[in-house]
């Protein structure tokens, strides 16, 4: 690899600059977010512990998307029979 090469691969530092001007932003957005957004947020408060329970069934639903079946298949087993360590 060619001197070049390293030169474009090497990321510099960012600046602290940087890193305050990107902070300062994102705190400018949250502040705006909450101070405009507080009413809705102190609407559903009162729902919140139904909304965490209503998540977990959805989670187990979506996240279990990629099974095929029930039980799914897994590559140990061959035409349904589970492996018994003999092979």
């Amino acid at each position: 690899m060619s001197h070049h090469e390293e030169h474009h691969l090497a990321r510099p530092p960012k600046s602290w600059g940087y890193r305050i001007a990107v902070a300062g932003f994102f705190a400018i957005i949250a502040y705006f977010l909450w101070t405009e957004h507080r009413a809705h947020i102190a609407s559903l408060m009162p729902f919140l512990p139904y909304l965490l329970l209503l998540a977990c069934p959805l989670m187990h639903i979506f996240m279990h998307r990629g099974h095929s079946g029930p039980h799914g298949h897994h590559p140990d087993h061959r035409d349904g029979e589970p492996k018994t360590g003999r092979e």
